[in-house]
């Protein structure tokens, strides 16, 4: 089971680290990666990472403000969002990538998926 934490209530050009942690296994193994979704949304991608941390993928709508970043001996995650924006407001989500066949910025590879944080960006 994941859990995401870290969110909360910033001002726009603030900062925040979400965090995710694993309970009941270990996800080192996989992939993961950060989703969010805003009200009247669809689920979105932000950030996927591989299992050893080497290689990072990201929307472009954080591309160049955020930084996703494992440690896999804490089996955690987390990502770094700077400068954020209001159109950042959404709840986030950790997951891990379970089907490899399918591209990691597609929600249907993911599964595990733990309760959100919300992240709300007041201008």
């Amino acid at each position: 089971q994941l859990q995401a934490s870290g969110g909360g209530l910033v001002q726009a050009g603030g900062s925040l680290r979400l965090s995710c942690a694993a309970s009941g296994g270990t996800f080192s193994d996989y992939r993961m990666g950060w989703f969010r979704q805003a009200p009247g949304k669809e689920r979105e991608f932000v950030a996927t990472i591989t299992w050893g941390g080497g290689s990072t993928m990201y929307a472009d709508s954080v591309k160049g403000r955020a930084t996703i970043f494992r440690d896999n001996a804490k089996n955690r995650m987390y990502l770094q969002m700077n400068s954020l924006k209001p159109e950042d407001t959404a709840v986030y989500y950790c997951a891990v990538h379970v089907n490899p066949t399918l591209n990691p910025t597609m929600r249907e590879g993911y599964d595990h998926w733990g309760q959100g944080t919300q992240v709300t960006v007041s201008s």
